[in-house]
């Protein structure tokens, strides 16, 4: 879906029609198709095409009528038959296959003759299969609900299930040699040439049938349905072996989803009350009308058009002069038929107001999808009625959903797989491997003193050294290998091919050969070396975690050695074990002695520009060490299972300082706690904020708990019961991070979620780069239309704050208003601010 160019009909669609004439025999067509190895036959009368037989029409037939052989193809077709253009994008036309519950299409040429037909099949070979399927999971995907006939039952039975149940095949069991087989539409369709219907059905089964397990892949899924050309797969539990479903082709087409989200809803507010006032709000409404950069329409209830905005001649090429007065068919494009526009009317009687997508025409012909809707305006003191028509082409919204997609897989420097993608391949690459019994390596590369050409030639040098030093690795990937940035100058490689240590040791002389040539940065050159460490699965570990520390271990084990170098992992590679058992030990050690400490940040209202909310940050102060950072201690804890009762501990004592506070006269609203995603999964954090809360005498209004996206990922059903119970004690719930994730536009909708916090990486570089200004933008319109409070982080510079205020960002946060700070410090600072309630 990112590519610039989509694929089109006329790249996928098989130009050759199968045809046959409106006064065929049923049989006769059958034996046609199945001469041709097709699935469908298109009837013609005098030349035209008038109907089309699938092989899913075979349940429909009345096999009992003793003049079966009779049957006429006119008699049994499908009309009318349904076409698509074959410049038409692939997404458009599997739209329409959902809309109309099909799986053929007829293709027509630009001058609207028949050429050729496309089928799901076509479509589903032809999206990309890699990128949409891979790392998706069957669980969700196979049919539970599946029909197990026995072998001795007749076919006339297997068509009555396939009828009733309206299911596409179904499994039949031989309890004699304890296999499955299956029959299929096709089956059926093939046996209509010489029927005998009362013969047992497990001649006609094809067995045995290719497994799989939930955990599978789609990607792996297609791959054996193409290599076995078949059409559906068993799903067994890989425990018990037990049949628990059936997964078909058509199941693996992802489904065309979009999100639209209408910030011109106050604008129609704003037009409905102006129409109940004087002249001069009508008037006031109008021109906010002809500033929308949506089409906006307005009709009588007749459908007579009595008002457009600028947008509107923009988005169709009609302008003023030649719709107004006229029926808003004029931009029909005569792709809906009445029965969708009957839906559209009643829904809109019902409830006031219709949202949708609907492709419509524009003044020069073009056909285009926009997002519509429109909203019933009852006169208070009148009968008549308005209709009020915002529409928008969806191209646009699309893209910039697109572009915030990629950022949740990808590194925005170096273009490569981020973390969370890497993860997700190296999972998938882990549970093939097992299948097949194959080898894989996991390599992590440090690039050495990489902070001196940071320090010496700027942050600027530093991004293009890594960019090419990237280039330099990919170069000699293989295909299905890959290489991810992890952040900083830590990369990681996942070699998939492995047939032993010989492979792995090459590809790292390969690596440090390549980074031996000296970088040209400008008319600098730079020489980058780098520490490589690896380790094989199966014999260095068998899940993700060992494989990626035992990588880590032998990478620092380069570095020991003298760095630009590479070490496998060794089982006496203990020493970093060591030092993490003496950190577990400090870290508790630091609980035990009242070592932490809070800092607080405050976050600035732009509509007042006083104090909205407080931030908790947490600090450890060693008596040794000294102010340690959390970005050294926190993921330490995590690893270590301390996470919980860390954040249990900054929970209370952030309750406690805003109680103190309340008592003092320190009128702040809310307080923000950061919590770890392993508290939502393994603690009980509904617990520890209610018993806070009452400990403290507080309401649970004026507390903010802060989540990334990683606390849903894996559990979302798990994690939206606890931040529903979380809402029921008023706590507010906020999202942080947003765009750094995996998919943040769906737990938008699924998770009760209060506030959007945007991360710093997006806010370092608005307004001058059109790119993050760009996504910054579509993410404060997003959240607005969503009823969320935003907040940007990381926010350092004035314009920065101007340019947020701009966009009717709530809040900010950061060295712009306020650095985190020490609680006397904090209770200095807000002895000079004002807050708002």
């Amino acid at each position: 879906m990112g590519d610039s160019k989509q694929l089109t009909i006329k790249d996928v669609y098989t130009d050759s029609l199968l045809c046959c004439d409106l006064s065929s025999s049923l049989v006769d067509a059958i034996s046609e198709m199945k001469r041709s190895r097709v699935s469908s036959i298109f009837v013609t009368e005098n030349g035209e095409i008038v109907g089309i037989w699938t092989e899913s029409d075979c349940v429909k037939l009345d096999f009992d009528n003793p003049s079966f052989n009779d049957v006429l193809i006119c008699e049994v077709m499908t009309s009318p038959v349904y076409q698509v253009g074959m410049e038409k994008t692939l997404s458009e036309a599997t739209v329409k296959f959902h809309q109309l519950g099909i799986r053929h299409l007829l293709v027509v040429d630009e001058c609207n003759q028949p050429c050729g037909v496309v089928s799901l099949s076509d479509i589903v070979r032809s999206q990309g299969l890699d990128h949409y399927l891979h790392f998706r999971p069957i669980a969700e995907h196979f049919d539970n609900n599946i029909v197990v006939l026995q072998s001795d039952d007749p076919l006339t039975r297997v068509i009555e299930v396939m009828r009733s149940r309206k299911v596409t095949a179904v499994l039949v069991f031989n309890r004699h040699i304890q296999e499955y087989g299956i029959i299929t539409q096709r089956d059926i369709s093939y046996t209509i040439i010489a029927p005998d219907w009362h013969q047992e059905c497990w001649h006609l089964a094809s067995h045995p049938m290719v497994t799989m397990t939930p955990k599978d892949s789609l990607f792996d899924a297609y791959r054996l349905m193409t290599a076995n050309s078949v059409r559906h797969l068993v799903v067994k539990d890989p425990h018990s072996e037990h049949v628990i479903g059936l997964l078909a082709l058509k199941n693996v087409l992802t489904e065309i989803e979009t999100a639209y989200c209408s910030e011109l809803e106050k604008v129609l507010v704003q037009r409905d009350m102006a129409l109940q006032k004087s002249e001069k709000n009508l008037y006031l409404a109008n021109r906010i009308i002809d500033a929308s950069l949506d089409g906006i329409m307005i009709t009588r209830s007749n459908g007579e058009i009595i008002q457009i905005n600028p947008a509107f001649s923009a988005l169709t090429g009609y302008k003023a002069h030649e719709v107004i007065g006229k029926n808003p068919s004029v931009l029909s494009s005569g792709k809906h038929d009445d029965e969708y526009y009957r839906i559209m009317w009643s829904e809109l009687k019902n409830k006031g107001v219709w949202q949708g997508e609907i492709c419509n025409r524009r003044k020069n012909g073009e056909v285009y999808m926009e997002w519509l809707t429109i909203i019933e305006i009852t006169e208070p003191h009148s009968n008549d009625v308005l209709y009020a028509a915002i529409f928008s082409d969806i191209t646009e919204r699309k893209n910039a959903e697109e572009k915030i997609a990629r950022l949740a897989y990808f590194d925005e420097l170096t273009g490569l797989p981020n973390r969370r993608l890497f993860y997700d391949r190296l999972s998938m690459a882990l549970a093939s491997a097992h299948r097949y019994h194959q080898q894989l390596s996991v390599m992590f590369i440090d690039l050495d003193r990489f902070k001196e050409v940071n320090d010496s030639l700027g942050h600027s040098a530093g991004d293009k050294l890594l960019v090419k030093v990237s280039e330099r690795i990919k170069a000699i990937l293989k295909e299905g290998d890959t290489l991810a940035r992890l952040g900083g100058d830590e990369f990681v490689v996942l070699l998939t091919e492995v047939n032993g240590m010989s492979d792995v040791v090459t590809f790292a002389e390969q690596v440090l050969e390549a980074l031996s040539i000296p970088f040209q940065l400008g008319e600098i050159p730079v020489t980058a070396t780098a520490s490589l460490g690896a380790a094989i699965y199966p014999d260095d570990g068998k899940d993700t975690e060992t494989l990626l520390k035992h990588a880590d271990v032998a990478m620092y084990r380069s570095k020991e050695v003298g760095r630009n170098s590479f070490q496998l992992y060794e089982s006496s590679m203990n020493a970093r074990s060591l030092e993490r058992l003496s950190m577990l030990s400090r870290i508790q050690q630091a609980m035990d002695n009242d070592e932490f400490e809070l800092y607080f940040q405050p976050l600035q209202c732009l509509a007042s520009d006083s104090i909205s909310s407080v931030e908790c940050l947490l600090r450890w102060h060693d008596p040794h060490l000294g102010l340690i950072p959390p970005a050294q201690f926190i993921p330490l804890a995590e690893e270590l299972g301390l996470i919980v009762k860390l954040d249990q501990w900054v929970i209370h004592k952030a309750c406690e300082h805003l109680s103190v506070w309340h008592k003092q006269g320190i009128d702040i609203s809310r307080i923000a706690v950061n919590i770890s995603a392993s508290h939502v999964v393994q603690g009980d954090l509904v617990k520890t904020v209610a018993d806070a809360l009452k400990a403290h005498n507080l309401d649970g209004r004026h507390l903010e708990i802060e989540l990334t996206e990683n606390s849903f990922i894996g559990n979302i059903q798990e994690a939206k019961k606890v931040l529903t119970r979380l809402k029921s004690l008023g706590v507010a719930v906020s999202l942080d991070d947003f765009g750094t994730g995996y998919s943040a536009l769906s737990y938008l909708a699924k998770l009760p979620i209060d506030i959007l916090k945007i991360d710093a990486s997006f806010i370092a570089k608005v307004p001058d780069e059109y790119g993050n200004s760009e996504i910054v933008t579509a993410i404060v319109a997003m959240a607005k239309a969503l009823n969320l409070r935003v907040v940007a982080e990381g926010v350092e510079k004035s314009i920065q704050k101007q340019f947020l205020r701009e966009l009717g960002c709530h809040a900010i946060q950061g060295y712009a208003f306020c650095k985190p700070l020490s609680e006397g410090d904090w209770r200095y600072f807000y002895s000079s601010a004002k807050v708002t309630s």
